[in-house]
C-alpha cells in the first residue's frame, strides 16, 4: 500500500466499437486500470506504465468515478484485464470498491484477468475483498519471521522464480492459498507467498504484495533498491497471467 501520495497472443479477444473509441486506432487489447479514491496518485500511473511496456500487447486505460471510462460491467466487457493498483488501507479501499465487487467477480469468472498490486492484492482476498483467490490474505509485517515490521516505505527481499530479488514494499500482503491450480511466482524470506497466479472460474488472477511497478520517483528518503530500478518482475507477472488464461 502506498500511504503517501507520489509524484510521479490475445488476438482472440476482439474489441468492440466502444473499446476502439477509448483507444483510437490502437488495436491492442484494453487493460482497465482503476484510478480513484481507492488508490493514491502515482500508483495507477505506475501500473499503467508497466502494462504499456510489458510483454503482452495491452493498452492501459484508466477507469474510475472521475475518469472518462467508468468502472462498470459494460466497460469491463470491453477489456481483457482489470488492474487494481496500490492505495491506502484495506478498510478504506474496500469501502470505495465494494460497489464494484460483483462486476469485477463476474468479469473475472467469465474469462477476464485481474491484476492486483499491494492493496489490489489485499482486495483479491475475502476478508474483506472481491473473494477472487482460493484463500485469503494477511499483512506480511505481522507474519512470523518477517524481515520488515513497520508500515514504512522500504525494500524487501523475495525469491522470484528461485532468484533472489528486491522490490519496493510498503505494508503489502502475503497470500494464504490452497494448493492446486495456483502458480507461486515469489515468496518472501520467511516462505510466505509474495506473488501468485490462480484461476477464478474461467478467468485468471495475478497478485503481488510488493511493488514491481515502482519507478525511480518512489525511491526517496534513503530507500534504495540494490538491484536497481527494473520492471522485469512486473512484466513476468503480467505474462504469467495472460499465459495461464490463453494456454487453457
Amino acid at each position: 500500500m502506498r500511504r503517501r501520495a507520489l509524484m510521479a497472443g490475445v488476438g482472440a479477444l476482439a474489441l468492440s466499437g466502444a473499446a476502439a473509441t477509448w483507444m483510437g486506432r490502437d488495436e491492442r487489447a484494453v487493460a482497465l486500470v482503476y484510478r480513484g479514491p481507492a488508490s493514491v496518485p502515482g500508483c495507477p500511473e505506475a501500473v499503467a506504465a508497466l502494462i504499456d511496456t510489458g510483454p503482452v500487447a495491452l493498452r492501459a486505460v484508466f477507469c474510475g468515478p472521475q475518469e472518462k471510462v467508468p468502472l462498470s460491467s459494460g466497460a469491463l466487457a470491453e477489456a481483457a484485464v482489470f488492474a487494481q493498483p496500490g492505495g491506502g488501507t484495506l478498510r478504506e479501499g474496500w469501502e470505495h470498491m465494494r460497489p464494484y465487487a460483483r462486476a469485477i467477480r463476474e468479469f473475472t469468472a467469465a474469462g477476464g484477468r485481474y491484476l492486483g498490486f499491494c492493496l489490489g492484492g489485499y482486495l483479491a482476498g475475502a476478508t474483506p475483498g472481491f473473494a477472487l483467490l482460493p484463500g485469503d490474505t494477511a499483512r506480511y509485517i505481522d507474519t512470523a519471521g518477517a524481515a520488515v515490521r513497520t508500515p514504512e516505505e522500504t525494500v524487501v527481499a523475495v525469491r522470484w522464480r528461485n532468484q533472489r530479488r528486491h522490490l519496493f514494499f510498503q505494508d503489502g500482503p502475503v497470500f494464504r492459498l490452497r494448493e492446486g491450480g495456483v502458480t507461486v511466482l515469489a515468496r518472501y524470506g520467511n516462505g510466505e507467498i509474495a506473488a501468485a497466479v490462480a484461476r477464478y472460474g474461467a478467468g485468471t488472477v495475478g497478485v503481488v504484495g510488493p511493488h514491481p511497478e515502482a519507478d525511480r520517483s518512489w525511491y526517496r528518503d534513503g530507500v534504495v533498491n540494490p538491484d536497481g530500478i527494473r520492471f522485469d518482475l512486473g512484466h513476468d507477472l503480467i505474462a504469467a497471467v495472460m499465459a495461464e488464461q490463453t494456454s487453457s
